[in-house]
């Protein structure tokens, strides 16, 4: 299950559809590290791909799911579960591409997607400068995958343009790591449908994650 804030902020003030991972001390050892400016590059990819398995198996679990029955080696019936069809996966370049190995370990043969947004110099406004998705992404469950959200500009265009391409504000996953409040405040305000799950809230994000991630710091 997930609950749980940092900074004694309370997540009824972000509405019901953001969830937290429940905190422990293995999930607060990863985030510790990923914040460490003495961290090894090594290390920190490591330890970063351990925290998007976390999340990205935690977000797999807000996916419907639709009962089915099997048979066993032995003859028995088992009443089991199983994803509904119609998943993909949708990463936010550049940083939103260090998550994606993360779902395929999960999900073997699922497609994903990618966005590029670019956030003018002066201005700091967003804009989408490319998205490529399947055909048929209108149908599909999304997982949206970006690690750090400090204003939530970036993921604003990339929901804005993927309901373009007629997703459904509530078939739109968020797969976050790090989330300051005031990114999930304006989230939750422009689309109050958006499932947001991440590892933590903070009012101090880790904003050099993707260049340390792929050795560009």
């Amino acid at each position: 299950m997930c609950s749980g804030l940092s900074n004694n902020e309370e997540t009824t003030d972000f509405g019901p559809n953001l969830k937290i991972l429940t905190p422990n001390s293995q999930i607060q050892e990863l985030q510790t590290i990923i914040r460490d400016k003495n961290t090894s590059r090594s290390d920190f990819k490591f330890y970063a791909d351990r925290l998007i398995r976390l999340v990205i198996e935690e977000s797999l679990n807000q996916l419907p799911y639709s009962d089915c029955h099997v048979e066993t080696p032995t003859g028995a019936i088992y009443d089991g579960l199983k994803y509904r069809s119609g998943n993909c996966g949708v990463s936010i370049i550049r940083s939103g591409e260090a998550m994606e190995q993360g779902l395929r370990d999960c999900c073997r043969s699922i497609r994903i997607g990618k966005i590029l947004v670019e956030s003018d110099s002066d201005t700091h406004i967003a804009r989408v400068v490319y998205a490529r998705f399947p055909e048929d992404i209108d149908k599909r469950q999304v997982l949206l995958m970006y690690p750090i959200m400090s204003t939530g500009n970036t993921v604003l265009q990339s929901v804005n343009v993927l309901k373009e391409h007629g997703v459904p504000e509530q078939n739109i996953i968020l797969s976050n790591l790090f989330c300051t409040p005031q990114a999930a405040k304006t989230l939750v305000r422009a689309f109050p449908k958006l499932k947001i799950l991440t590892s933590e809230l903070h009012t101090i994000a880790p904003n050099h994650f993707g260049q340390k991630y792929f050795g560009t710091d």
